[in-house]
């Protein structure tokens, strides 16, 4: 039987439910997988997504002090192996000396990772994200001989892309989710071979069609209702969504602002709204549970995404086959889904000014529409859902996953 370890950061993790999903079309197909996570999991019950992983997911945390004695000899025994993986830790690249020093830390998890993994017949490991457990799946692949793989989504590639060169020319194959971060690869990774870059885009679940709703019909006391999903994370820039709150209600606009996820930045954001003194207008809902989803959606007239940097966002296809219109940065994938004026809208990124105006603009099409005629918004709210059946559909996407992983892994062993 093929097997596969899998790494990630942290799994199962409520905010990534496609590693989850893709271990599972895995194991649909007859692979074995070995889910592994560097971080102890979520304490969610939801996290998993359905995936047993209770009794044979590997935690990298849990160090025992006999397994990291093999780890070592078995680094020593095969040093050949990762010679030139320390050569570019050590001494080549322009990385602080903070950076490489983690590195070598987390080359040693990798001989961890390798130990614990020697005796369960490991084929393949494939690493879901480009950060350090990406950098430890690739030693433990190295150590023991066998392929790897690994998937980029945004983050990773676009602002913490350490040792990305070492990982992408080792790499059997790299998936990434956008055509924008493949031609970021091709235009800043030169040595590397494009041919075994490939686009596998992630996807949502496809839902009922929802009823239009135009809440903003007739007369400008209406309140305008804005909806932001993601983590409380600075590189999602809520602060930016704050700071567009104030002047949307300085400027008389009605509206109220939710936004749903949890992170490091909610102290921040909660000092920020008392700062505004938008604590009426702007409500932190904290995590919201996947199954909730639809009665989040459901009241918002303008999804607003307002991130540093992107993939392309599971939110923002959660909105669309809801039919619901989204404003989000024209950065990096997303265009790639919001096509302005057609499925959604854009608005220049870090620009508060644009976003601003993009709202009033956004209202006064909705106090335009009438309930007895199809409005261009309308349009645009089915384009959306279409746009996200054709392209983002989950279970479409995760079958061309299976296949892409299954033919790129047998066409190597037979070549």
């Amino acid at each position: 039987m093929f097997t596969v370890a899998y790494i990630a950061n942290r799994f199962p993790a409520a905010v990534e439910p496609y590693v989850g999903q893709e271990i599972q079309e895995l194991r649909r197909r007859g692979v074995r997988v070995i889910p592994c996570t560097v971080r102890r999991p979520d304490a969610n019950p939801n996290a998993s997504n359905g995936v047993s992983y209770e009794g044979d997911t590997l935690c990298l945390r849990e160090i025992r002090v006999l397994t990291f004695l093999r780890a070592l000899a078995l680094a020593v025994r095969h040093w050949r192996r990762i010679a030139r993986l320390l050569r570019r830790v050590l001494l080549e690249g322009k990385e602080s000396p903070e950076r490489r020093l983690k590195a070598l830390i987390h080359t040693c998890l990798g001989a961890y990772y390798a130990t614990q993994l020697e005796e369960r017949g490991v084929d393949h490991i494939h690493a879901h994200h480009g950060y350090f457990g990406s950098w430890i799946g690739m030693v433990a692949a190295a150590l023991l001989d066998v392929s790897y793989s690994l998937t980029l989504h945004g983050s990773d590639l676009l602002l913490n892309g350490a040792y990305l060169d070492a990982k992408l020319i080792r790499c059997r194959f790299c998936a990434t989710i956008s055509e924008y971060n493949r031609r970021y690869i091709f235009n800043h990774f030169a040595a590397v071979d494009m041919e075994k870059v490939c686009v596998l885009r992630l996807g949502v679940d496809v839902v009922e069609r929802s009823e239009w709703r135009r809440r903003v019909a007739r007369g400008s006391g209406c309140t305008l209702t804005l909806l932001a999903v993601g983590r409380l994370h600075a590189v999602k820039d809520h602060a930016f969504l704050v700071r567009a709150c104030a002047q949307l209600r300085d400027r008389g606009l009605n509206f109220d602002c939710v936004i749903a996820g949890e992170g490091p930045e909610r102290q921040h954001l909660e000092s920020l709204i008392r700062e505004h003194r938008l604590q009426d207008r702007l409500t932190l809902l904290g995590h919201i549970a996947q199954p909730m989803m639809d009665s989040l959606y459901r009241p918002a007239d303008v999804v607003v995404l307002t991130s540093r940097s992107e993939g392309i966002p599971l939110v923002l296809m959660e909105a669309m086959v809801r039919s619901r219109i989204v404003l989000a940065p024209a950065i990096t994938g997303i265009p790639e889904i919001v096509i302005p004026g057609k499925t959604g809208f854009l608005y220049m990124p870090g620009v508060l000014k644009d976003f601003v105006e993009k709202i009033f603009f956004l209202q006064k099409l909705m106090r335009g529409e009438d309930c007895s005629s199809v409005s261009p918004l309308d349009w645009i709210r089915h384009a959306a859902r279409v746009q996200v059946l054709h392209n983002f559909n989950r279970t479409k996407n995760l079958a061309r996953f299976g296949d892409r992983f299954l033919q790129l892994n047998t066409n190597s062993r037979d070549s």
